[in-house]
């Protein structure tokens, strides 16, 4: 299933779309796409027999905004240099272990809201992630089969980031990813079922029409499974928590000087092959 939550920010209603593109209203089924609903097999199937069906009420698509597909998230957890490429243009070793870090909850924003710059930055970045959404409690995870499990479900993230921040300005990594805006999620939470290997999806975006990203999962330095398994270590995640599992190569940051870091006006596209696209424009915070 896809599934995702349409409507203005802070007021969005759960919605569908069907095996034919078809949006439709989850309203009467569902007040929500948040963890409680995604641990909920019982509603999960329900949403499935009505969608067979075919009579959930139409939505009229036409200049209704697409908001992040789950509410409530907890917590979003990232993991740094997890594929070969970025790590080879950073100059980095690729790392031993996952490295972690996170992103508050509140940076969530829908896949083509604005993204801001913020005040004072001159090294805003991209980044195209696969997400992963977790639907069960994952604690001490024991093996890949195990931590799959737990995983209700994956959608495109856009892990924006300033650099400068994030490195030049002295402590850990989280000053220069938690900036507002800075991560864009959907436009759909697509279930696990419809993705039966996340190590074998397309990554892309765009600055300005021009391809700078071009990469595949199959290149993660850590799988989905062993991240999963990995964090649930260190910490237990719960249903609607968020994972973003790292970028491929082509970041701003990896370019030649003068690095090409977005600027108020650029437009940024990404995708993900099966799980959507996403759109922003840039303006100044």
């Amino acid at each position: 299933m896809k599934l995702l939550r349409v409507g203005p920010a802070g007021a969005e209603r759960p919605a569908l779309l069907d095996a034919e593109g078809t949006l439709r209203d989850l309203s009467a089924l569902v007040t929500e796409i948040d963890g409680a609903l995604l641990a909920d097999d019982a509603a999960l199937d329900r949403i499935r027999t009505a969608a067979a069906s075919g009579d959930l009420p139409v939505l009229d698509g036409a200049g209704l905004r697409v908001g992040p597909p789950v509410a409530r998230i907890g917590k979003i957890v990232c993991i740094g240099l997890n594929y070969h490429d970025h790590a080879a243009e950073t100059g980095a070793e690729p790392p031993a272990e996952p490295v972690i870090f996170f992103k508050a909850a509140d940076t969530v924003v829908g896949p083509n809201d604005t993204v801001l710059v913020p005040r004072g930055s001159t090294k805003t970045d991209w980044e195209v992630e696969l997400a992963v959404v977790i639907g069960r409690t994952a604690r001490y995870v024991e093996s890949h089969e195990a931590a799959l499990a737990c995983v209700a479900g994956y959608a495109v993230a856009h892990d924006v980031s300033e650099r400068e921040f994030q490195i030049e300005r002295g402590g850990t990594w989280d000053k220069g990813k938690n900036c507002e805006t800075f991560n864009p999620l959907g436009p759909w939470l697509v279930t696990a079922d419809e993705v039966p290997d996340p190590q074998a999806l397309q990554l892309k975006l765009w600055v300005n029409g021009e391809l700078k990203q071009d990469g595949t999962t199959a290149e993660q330095i850590f799988s989905v499974a062993e991240v999963v398994r990995y964090v649930s270590q260190f910490m237990t995640l719960y249903p609607g928590d968020v994972i973003n599992t790292g970028t491929p190569a082509g970041v701003a940051m990896g370019q030649p000087e003068p690095k090409p870091y977005l600027r108020d006006g650029d437009v940024v596209e990404l995708e993900i092959e099966g799980l959507g696209r996403q759109r922003q424009v840039l303006k100044p915070a």
